[in-house]
Order: structure tokens, then sequence, then C-alpha cells
């Protein structure tokens, strides 16, 4: 249907156009996608077995939506990308406030103008993408923000009493007919505020100021919020959701393989950062598990939640933090290091909320100990794990020296138990690191015994690694300054492990 030949009533008539309602038309579009095999949600990821699907049956259905999940989701990304499965186009009476159907006009204006024009009724085409309303909500919205107020500057111009229909100013739900309005954190509404979606969600009936209109919206409503909501701010009252059909739970990413993926498309790289800074995997790991090691640790409020964001912003700020080093040291190339990633704690201590116990030990000690734990938990996907080593020990009848085996990491701690430290500066030139990095016996082979294919730079960096996962394990010490890491052996009380357990006899 070539619709820049389509202007008026009587040209939409002799098309053969059809009306129908918004559901109808997303549900069709839904199927031909479906039939086709073609993504529904692009950019969605860990979502295609679970809220995906959920989706498209609620929609299949003709199903109003309640989106609930903690913050960072994907919740209102999902419902923007509703429009997609809309028509391109749609009809509408020129001048209309709530977007009319010609062929089945529902407001006043709509019928008087089709009633005093006929078919040279003047049509309006809308794109999809002008057929998304979204509101976030907060204690201050008003009815007269969502339904509609009576206008007295309208009432003047108009020269119309407060009696006439005609006074009325459509809210955001109204000029949201025959599209998808989105109302995101819900429970934040006010409870008198909700009661008035009632009818407009199940009868299609509006009351502004005393007038009681009979407009039967076509809308699909998308409503988000956060479950614990219910009781930390306000609740959804009872008769409002049970006017929602599909209720549909998001989730977190649960492999750390979708949210490494989740961060490369979503993180504000520059090409002159990508072309100046290398992101290892190891890097780009390790900043995805401090959010999973967030989400399980006891000082940081599970209701909260912590948004895939922490990790887009973390990763952002660690490149920029080996940017700027290398600018600093007029350096062409650089790569990010695992002491870089101190320029990640703003990233973690602006995303995380804290519960009592947190809040004593405080927002940057908590955002260390993450980081910390994110290294020892991916040390050991690429390094024996030391404490194994430690439990490795048999009983004396069985042990024999033979048969035990080699503890790769002792050679590392050996140099320093005689004393020797290590002082690694976070703004250093990458060739004094490396340099330093090569001073501790037995680190390079080390790195080399189980990666002999990686290159200088990669090989420095699993040194510097090796170094804090030690460090993690409480092998070595490391103590962090301001400008620099300083990692030696442990002494006295600090020491908190038994060294034979590592020690051949």
């Amino acid at each position: 249907m070539n619709i820049s030949n389509i202007k008026t009533l009587g040209d939409l008539k002799k098309s053969g156009y059809q009306p129908r309602s918004i559901k109808e038309e997303i549900r069709q579009n839904l199927v031909s996608r479906l039939e086709q095999r073609d993504s529904c949600f692009t950019g969605i990821v860990g979502y295609e077995d679970t809220v995906i699907p959920d989706v498209e049956r609620a929609l299949l259905s003709k199903h109003n939506i309640l989106f609930l999940g903690l913050r960072g989701q994907a919740k209102t990304r999902m419902a923007r990308q509703m429009t997609e499965l809309l028509d391109e186009y749609i009809p509408s009476v020129a001048g209309s406030d709530i977007n009319d159907d010609p062929l089945a006009p529902v407001s006043r204006y709509a019928q008087e103008e089709i009633a005093t024009h006929g078919d040279e009724t003047a049509i309006h085409w809308i794109h999809r993408s002008e057929r998304y309303g979204e509101k976030l909500a907060t204690p201050d919205v008003s009815v007269a923000d969502l339904i509609g107020d009576i206008d007295p500057i309208k009432a003047a111009n108009l020269k119309l009493s407060f009696a006439d229909d005609r006074v009325i100013h459509y809210g955001i739900i109204p000029r949201s007919n025959r599209g998808i309005f989105v109302i995101n954190e819900l429970p934040d509404l006010q409870a008198r505020i909700q009661v008035a979606l009632f009818n407009i969600l199940e009868e299609g009936d509006i009351q502004i100021r005393g007038f009681k209109l009979r407009l039967p919206l076509d809308i699909l409503f998308v409503f988000t919020a956060n479950p614990e909501d219910y009781t930390n701010r306000g609740s959804i009252v009872t008769p409002l959701k049970d006017r929602v059909e599909s209720q549909i739970l998001t989730h977190y990413p649960r492999k750390l393989e979708h949210a490494l993926e989740i961060t490369g498309q979503e993180a504000a790289i520059s090409q002159t950062q990508a072309d100046k800074v290398d992101s290892s995997d190891l890097i780009k790991r390790l900043i995805e598990q401090v959010a999973f090691e967030a989400r399980n640790s006891e000082l940081v409020d599970k209701k909260s939640g912590v948004s895939a964001r922490l990790t887009i912003s973390a990763y952002e700020n660690a490149v920029s933090t080996a940017e700027r080093r290398a600018l600093l040291n007029r350096e062409k190339n650089t790569q990010i290091w695992i002491s870089d990633l101190t320029g990640i704690i703003p990233s973690i201590t602006g995303k995380i909320e804290l519960v009592y116990e947190g809040e004593q030990e405080g927002p940057y000690q908590v955002a260390m100990n993450l980081l910390d734990k994110a290294i020892r938990s991916q040390f050991v996907q690429f390094f024996p794990n030391p404490e194994q080593l430690k439990k490795r020990r048999q009983s004396e009848q069985k042990e024999k020296s033979s048969d035990k085996e080699e503890n790769p990491f002792r050679p590392v701690i050996a140099w320093f138990d005689k004393g020797n430290q290590l002082n690694i500066g976070f703004d250093s030139p990458d060739k004094e690191k490396i340099m330093q990095l090569y001073q501790v016996d037995g680190l390079h082979a080390l790195v080399k015994r189980f990666y002999p294919g990686a290159n200088e730079s990669q090989s420095a960096l699993l040194m510097e690694f090796v170094l804090h996962g030690l460090s993690s394990f409480s092998l070595i010490s490391k103590k962090m300054f301001e400008t620099e890491v300083q990692f030696k052996d442990l002494v006295g009380s600090m020491m908190n492990f038994d060294e034979q357990d590592f020690e051949e006899d």
C-alpha cells in the first residue's frame, strides 16, 4: 500500500485498508516473525530460553504484561523493542489527539470531522516509532498526567463551558491510543493513581473531573516493577495486578559468557581507545566476575540488585585507566594490567547498595574485597587451585615424594620468603612493569609452563595475575597504596597457611 497516495478517508477506503487492534496487529506480525525464525528481540542476551519465550507467548495471547525484576535487567529495553512488531505506518484522522482510526473513530473530534467532511476527511500517517509512550512512575504523578484534565485555556479560546467535553486535555495514556504504553517502576505510583487505571484496562472507561467518557482505548500496556518494591517503597494494588494477564520474571545473566557479550555490545569504547588499549579476555572476565561476586556478597543488598551497568561502567573505566597511563608515558599502545583495575572502584561503589555490615566496612573496602574475590575465583580457571594443592597431603603411610605433585608456585613464594618485595606503580610504563615482573624468580617459567604460546605482553599480564592470585589465596601479601601495589612475603601472625602443606618431604 503506497501511503503517499492516500491522503483522505475516501482514498483509504478504496485501498482496502482494514482496521485491527494493536494487540491483533502485534500478534499477526509476531506470527510472521516466528514462522520465518526471525529474532523479535535483538541485543537481549541470556533470555533466549527464559524471558523471550514468555514474552512471545504473552503477545500471542494478546496480554498486557508486567515485567518483574531487579534493576538493569533489560525490562524497558524489551518493551521498547516491541515497536518493531507494529506495522510501519497506520492511518489516523488528521488533528486527532488520540490517534483515531479513520474507519473506527472514538473521539468526539474525529467523529465530528468525519461527519462534516465525509470521504474528504484528511488522513495522517503515523510511524511505529511514534506509537510508543513511556512514563516513569513517581509519587508526584497525577491522574491529570496519565489520563487528562479540564483545560481552562482551551475552554476560553473555544468559548465553551466546563460542561462541554471538548475542553478536556487528554493525558499521556489516551494520547498513546493504538500504541504501546509503558509505566516503569509501577509500585512507586500512588495507590489512588493505580486505581484510575482499572477501567482503562478492563472496560475502556475514563473519568475526568466528573466527565465519564466511553473511550474504548486500544493500548498494549507494559508495566515494570522491582519485586522487592512491594515492601520497600510501595505495592501494586491487587485489582490492578489481577487485570495484567501475564507477569514475567526477568533475571541477571546466568553465564559469564552472556555477561561478557552484554558488556561488549553496550560499553562505549571509542575507536581511538580501542586502537590504543588492548583488552584481554582475562581482564574482561575479571570485571564480569566482580558483578557475580557482588550479587552473592553478604555485604551487598540483594533486594536492590547489581545492575549490568556496573560492569559496563567498570570496563569503560578500565580502558580509560590504561589510556590515561599510556598518555602520561607517551606510549602509542598499551594493555589493561591487573593493577589498572583499581580504576574501576568508582564504578563499583556507585552501583551497589550495602547492608549495615557493608556500610560498617565502607564502600571502598567492600569494592576492593569484591575485586579480590573476583581475582580468586578466576585464578583457578587459569592456574592450579592453591587450595587443592594445600590439601593434597596424603597420609604419612601412603606419602612418597616421588608420587607427590610438585607445587608450581613454590619458587615464586620462596623468592618473597627470602625478604624480597615488588612495588608496581599504577602509572609505570609498560617496559618498567615487565622488567620488575621478571625479577621474581620462577614467575616467568611458571607462566610459560602453562601458557607456552603466550607472547611477551600476554605473559607479563599473566605474571602479574599470578602475584594477585597468590595474594588472594594468602600465599603472599599485597598492600595497596595511592600510587602503587606492593607484594612481599607473609610474616608472623599474617601467615594463615601451613607452609609445610606446600613442601615435599
